[in-house]
């Protein structure tokens, strides 16, 4: 593995938590209060969000980006760049909350893993190749043990064990779609995302060339992937990405060719997927290339970014998570929503907006899941990724 030199940043109000100002005494205050009667509001910590961006587009990133923002206002404040990654246009974090690992999304395709340290550094760990071109997505697998990748533009998904350290070892595999055909329009395979069920006992690969998500049984011990069975969209439908209610029977899928929504019921026993009918993203008719569902914790209400549209669509969830009810949508605040997250609370939903090179931020209601713009957007080149870290590195990573 290549290993990049370790490079000391000032990412320490960012990783370790910024405190926030205190509000000023009362006016009429005393410039020597009595102790026991200054009690008052304590001091809030900043969370951190990494960016992700492309580092070879017009006006990029040279990396991935940080940013601060105040978990109750929302505001968001610019950080410095990790350098040394190449077009870091999707991140994930490993449970442990030491390590994140960035796609490279370019030809050939390569993972890149940072380490993480309390004190607000970072070390690049190294990059390890895809076996494919065009990674979009990746995620770590429940055990920490092992990061799966989807190569979009090869059409095929990859496995990459992970060492004690967070760093990537040789790929232990490599699958490709070929079956069933590609859909309309499309050139071949095009593997978009790759993700664990909650359940733990497979894992989902949604593939927008083949209108198919597949199945598949992850062998833990060896990291290869065993077909389990393939769910066949609707010809054209261009399936995107996959979100789960936390109940775990049934998921949801964006559709972005056909402009769709479309509710998937899960078997746990057998892995097979069930997709429903296509529903409206309500964004009107044509295509707005929908990006990605995310649901609430509480499971009652789901959202879904809409890229062409510039807007979020909010959905109520009914019946166990069996129905979506479509309750309107809202203003992105920005252009080309490719990707969105909840604060680790899910208090707050943000935003990356690829062609604005922005990141928007909004107030999730706690009653109606109604979504409220928290104030002025961060600058962000190129920004196709954001991700709310749940916490600082731990002390001895």
């Amino acid at each position: 593995m290549n290993h990049a030199t370790s490079r000391r940043t000032v990412l320490g109000a960012l990783f370790a938590g910024a405190a926030l100002s205190v509000a000023p005494a009362p006016p009429g205050s005393s410039g020597s209060p009595d102790p026991a009667s200054t009690v008052g509001p304590r001091p809030r910590t900043t969370r951190r969000l990494l960016l992700g961006t492309y580092t070879s587009a017009e006006g990029g990133g040279t990396g991935i980006g940080t940013a601060a923002y105040d978990p109750v206002t929302g505001k968001m404040t610019a950080g410095p760049v990790i350098t040394g990654v190449a077009n870091p246009s999707y991140l994930a974090a490993h449970p442990s909350g030491a390590t994140v690992y960035a796609v490279d999304e370019q030809d050939p395709g390569g993972v890149t893993a940072v380490a993480l340290t309390p004190d607000g550094g970072h070390r690049v760990l190294g990059t390890r190749g895809t076996g494919g071109a065009g990674p979009t997505h990746l995620s770590v697998h429940p055990t920490g043990r092992w990061l799966l990748t989807a190569n979009h533009t090869s059409g095929s998904v990859a496995v990459h064990p992970i060492r004690g350290d967070g760093s990537l070892g040789e790929r232990a595999d490599l699958v490709a779609h070929t079956t069933p055909p590609p859909g309309p329009g499309q050139d071949g395979a095009h593997a978009h995302q790759i993700v664990t069920t909650p359940d733990g006992g497979h894992v989902l690969a949604v593939d927008l060339g083949n209108d198919a998500v597949y199945t598949y049984r992850l062998d833990e011990k060896r990291g290869r992937l065993g077909l389990v069975s393939y769910a066949a969209l609707r010809p054209g439908a261009g399936p995107r990405h996959i979100t789960f209610h936390p109940g775990g029977r049934f998921a949801y899928l964006a559709c972005e060719v056909d402009n769709t929504a479309v509710v998937c019921g899960y078997d746990p026993a057998t892995g097979t997927l069930s997709p429903g009918a296509p529903q409206s993203t309500g964004t009107g008719a044509g295509t707005s290339y929908p990006a990605q569902f995310l649901v609430a914790a509480d499971g009652r209400f789901a959202y879904l970014a809409n890229r062409g549209h510039n807007s979020l669509t909010r959905y109520a969830v009914e019946d166990d998570g069996a129905v979506l009810r479509l309750l309107g949508t809202v203003p992105v605040g920005g252009d080309f929503p490719r990707q969105i997250a909840f604060s680790p609370d899910g208090k707050l939903l943000f935003a990356a907006n690829q062609k604005s090179s922005t990141i928007t931020a909004f107030r999730v209601g706690a009653r109606d899941g109604g979504l409220t713009r928290t104030g002025r957007a961060l600058a962000a080149p190129v920004a196709v990724c954001v991700l709310p870290y749940p916490s600082a590195p731990p002390a001895g990573h």
